[in-house]
């Protein structure tokens, strides 16, 4: 189907099909309610609930690990059987009920809400997505540029959400803060309700076959199954929080579904499509460890903000912000410098942007690791290399994160393009999971000090922060603290920056595999 004909379906605005607007706005506010929650959630947990920091991050990881790997079910849902809008409006609705649960203040209902939101969003996150692919026709040389704009909204939302839900938690109490991220999510929905009211995504994202949703189980129609099933399964991830600590087993139970699964997807497809598929799990791995390093920011480095960093006009969960606002100054020169390098046909292929994303990534916590130089009486640093390290660490999530998102919609197989979108999600699921196990190394007790305080990464330590444990074993538990946060943040800071440099390396045999896409 030619350009033409596919824009012709379907209205235009600004250049770019006028759904953009309507998933844009909607996914605006739906992370406005998942960021402002986040942003609370650790400090309300140490603060409020009075958890230790193992506790915290466990929880924390848990929830925020299996809030990526529903999206590989809702995935498969939406491309079977539920299709882009019902699965994006059911989604919605249990978010709205999760956030709001947040409020009453018992140990089911916080479990149960995190439950809530965690199966919402296996509906609504990967699907919404998809629906943005789903708007341009395949080699569109729009779609990067669509794919930017759209991690706009993601971005506006994430920046203002943590400073508005944190100013709510802070004057009024906690409890007020989550109900503002709940009100989030309320307004999400109705703006996408909006856009099919007014018709703007013209014949995509229906029910794929309306025979195969209306086949009965046990009496209801596959649709309401599935709504009746996403319900029957929120106690189970609620107890899968809980009880974080046997997370582990989960992990291998979706390695190996992930496995068979997509063993089973490259028997059924061509062999270009079979190498393209490949390319999409290559991708998904480095994904993976750039979440397990960038997504310190919700755990380890909120609290690091909170005990380590002279804050000037924010407190610690507003913190949370200063990456997505950085988002909001770079996201749309970004998508404008993507189009420009399209022209003149110098636009880096996805391999070598992929590696640039880890090596500004590795850059920006080595940064982090550097505000050891300045730090006070106080065992407080600088706020200024928390800024400029979130700066540093933005750009790389700019070449990183919305490219893979525009990418999966191209490498998949057509068949399968939300389930492959939540296999990308499910990066997030393993990154969370290694990114509280990771935060786990800054907690120190009784002067002890992690692994990458001695040996070759030791070394790197010192030469990044000037100190070492002999410096820091006399001095106060503060500096101690400290010392533990920098020390795994110079560590893999290095880690990030090597592989990054070799997916460059690679990227030609990339390229070759991906059969014609950029």
């Amino acid at each position: 189907m030619s350009n033409e004909i596919y824009e012709a379906e379907q209205p235009q605005l600004f250049g770019h099909p006028k759904g953009l607007l309507y998933l844009f706005f909607a996914e605006l506010w739906e992370r406005f309610s998942f960021y402002g929650m986040r942003a609370l959630l650790v400090l309300y947990m140490t603060k409020h609930l009075l958890f230790d920091d193992d506790m915290a991050f466990g929880v924390y990881a848990a929830y925020m690990s299996l809030v990526y790997v529903t999206p590989m079910i809702g995935g498969i849902l939406a491309d079977k059987i539920l299709g882009y809008r019902k699965a994006i409006i059911l989604g919605g609705i249990l978010m709205i009920f999760g956030h709001f649960f947040l409020t009453i203040e018992m140990p089911i209902f916080f479990y149960g809400s995190l439950g809530l939101i965690i199966v919402g969003n296996g509906f609504f996150k990967p699907n919404i997505s998809s629906f943005v692919g789903e708007l341009y026709a395949q080699g569109d040389a729009r779609r990067d540029s669509g794919f930017t704009i759209f991690y706009l909204g993601i971005n506006l939302g994430a920046a203002i959400a943590p400073l508005l839900c944190a100013w709510f938690a802070v004057t009024y109490g906690w409890h007020y803060g989550f109900i503002l991220a709940g009100i989030g999510m309320v307004t999400g929905l109705l703006v996408f309700r909006g856009g099919l009211k007014n018709n703007v995504f013209g014949n995509k994202g229906f029910v794929p076959n309306q025979e195969i949703y209306a086949q009965k189980w046990f009496g209801l129609t596959r649709g309401k199954c599935i709504v009746l099933g996403s319900i029957l399964s929120v106690p189970v991830f609620g107890t899968l929080i809980r009880f974080h600590e046997f997370e582990g087993y989960l992990v291998w139970i979706v390695s190996a579904f992930l496995v068979f699964y997509i063993g089973f997807i490259l028997s059924k497809v061509t062999s270009t499509e079979r190498k393209r598929l490949l390319v999409a799990v290559y991708f998904t791995i480095l994904y993976t460890l750039f979440a397990a390093i960038f997504e310190q920011a919700g755990s380890s480095l909120t609290l690091f903000a909170d005990r380590n960093v002279n804050l000037v006009g924010m407190n610690a969960a507003g913190t949370n912000s200063i990456n997505a606002s950085f988002i909001i100054i770079f996201a749309i020169p970004f998508s404008m410098l993507w189009t420009y390098l399209s022209r003149r046909k110098v636009n880096p292929n996805s391999a070598v942007k992929f590696g640039l994303g880890l090596i500004f990534l590795g850059l920006g916590f080595i940064v982090f690791a550097l505000s050891a130089h300045s730090v006070d009486d106080y065992a407080k640093t600088g706020m200024s290399y928390l800024v400029i390290g979130y700066m540093v660490l933005t750009v790389g999530e700019l070449f990183l994160s919305p490219i893979g998102l525009s990418k999966m919609t191209e490498l998949s197989p057509l068949k399968y393009v939300a389930f492959i979108m939540g296999v990308w999600f499910s990066a997030n699921f393993y990154g969370h999971f290694f990114a509280g196990k990771i935060a786990k190394l800054t907690t120190v007790s009784n002067g002890n000090t992690n692994v990458f305080s001695e040996g070759l990464f030791g070394r790197f330590t010192e030469f990044i922060t000037g100190l070492t444990p002999q410096i820091v074993s006399q001095q106060s538990d503060a500096l101690q603290q400290l010392f533990s946060y920098v020390s795994v943040y110079a560590s893999f800071g290095v880690i990030s920056v090597i592989v990054g440099i070799f997916a460059i390396l690679i990227s030609p045999i990339i390229k070759k595999m991906m059969a014609g896409i950029h």
